[in-house]
């Protein structure tokens, strides 16, 4: 049987190339770059990048993934986040989503809010697999523990990490802020006026598409994941579809109260198929910052409480 997973690549040895920016006696900073294993990529887009921050005085260490949101700004709180997890021994990887200006072809660029759903579903497998080839090369590297695994995600971040938890068993525990499942949903109610122009439906359209959405994840809950071909590509894109594949791992959503762009629903949803922790702060999708050290506070509680740190 042909697999429907489209995140399945070659298998190969990773090869990443390392280049040292900085060091102290306490982590060394490193920009990476390695060939994207992805069946489709977007031109000129061959190579995922990112940055690498390891603690000097500790092997065996935990690794978290740091995926951002939209928008290259989204990157920020993730740079700030690195020097707290390394003082605790957990190294950390940012990677540039295929969607950041590092990596975008021009001819993108211009219209990064207008993609087409051809180029969404490439820049998730690029994403994806990318998540996955971080996770082989760790296995490699002597200063890691690969049995300490995380993601942490923003907003787009986090569908893509928690669509890489949910077809990599290795990776262990994740956590998704300003999260959400059910991308039709999300696109239909988002009080996002971009978003809505490009890609709400009709209706009636939007009524059929989400009946057709729940037949799909009830048969893949019935006959699994690789037994069903969906109607529509997109529903292999969707987080909702490999939430319930996060059950039994530890994983935390922190929401916004008044996020304009994912609904109550579509967070809700996501959190009762997959069964985890949800916390809410009253903030916007944009100004959920404006409690970053709650957020700081609460991610170490959860990297505590799940034996990462």
């Amino acid at each position: 049987m042909v697999s429907v997973n489209p995140f399945l690549y070659p298998e190969s040895p990773p090869v990443f190339n390392l280049r040292l920016i900085k060091r102290n006696r306490r982590w060394r900073h490193y920009y990476i770059d390695f060939p994207v294993a992805s069946a489709s990529v977007y031109p000129g887009g061959e190579t995922a990048k990112g940055e690498y921050f390891e603690p000097s005085e500790k092997n065996d260490a935990p690794l978290a993934i740091l995926l951002h949101g939209w928008g290259d700004h989204s990157v920020i709180p993730f740079k700030l986040m690195v020097d707290g997890l390394l003082k605790r021994g957990v190294a950390c990887f940012i990677l540039y989503l295929p969607f950041h200006a590092y990596r975008l072809p021009d001819r993108m660029k211009s219209r990064l809010s207008q993609l087409t759903a051809d180029e969404w579903f490439i820049g998730y497998q690029m994403a994806v697999t990318d998540v996955r080839r971080i996770v082989d090369w760790m296995s490699l590297n002597g200063h890691l523990n690969h049995r300490q695994i995380i993601v942490i995600g923003l907003s787009l971040g986090a569908f893509i990490s928690s669509i890489a938890m949910g077809v990599d068993q290795r990776i262990k525990a994740g956590i998704f802020i300003v999260h959400g499942g059910n991308s039709g949903k999300i696109m239909q109610l988002s009080r996002i006026s971009n978003f809505r122009k490009t890609y709400r439906t009709s209706d009636e359209e939007y009524k059929k598409n989400q009946e057709s959405y729940i037949k799909y994840l009830n048969e893949v809950t019935n006959k699994g994941f690789d037994s069903v071909s969906p109607e529509q590509r997109n529903f292999l894109i969707d987080p909702l579809t490999y939430a319930p594949m996060l059950r039994g791992r530890p994983t935390l959503m922190i929401n916004a109260l008044w996020d304009e762009l994912i609904p109550q629903e579509a967070s809700l949803d996501f959190m009762n198929a997959c069964g985890c922790k949800r916390i809410t702060f009253p903030s916007t999708h944009a100004s959920i910052w404006i409690w970053y050290p709650m957020i700081v506070s609460r991610i170490n509680d959860f990297l505590k409480s799940s034996s990462i740190i």
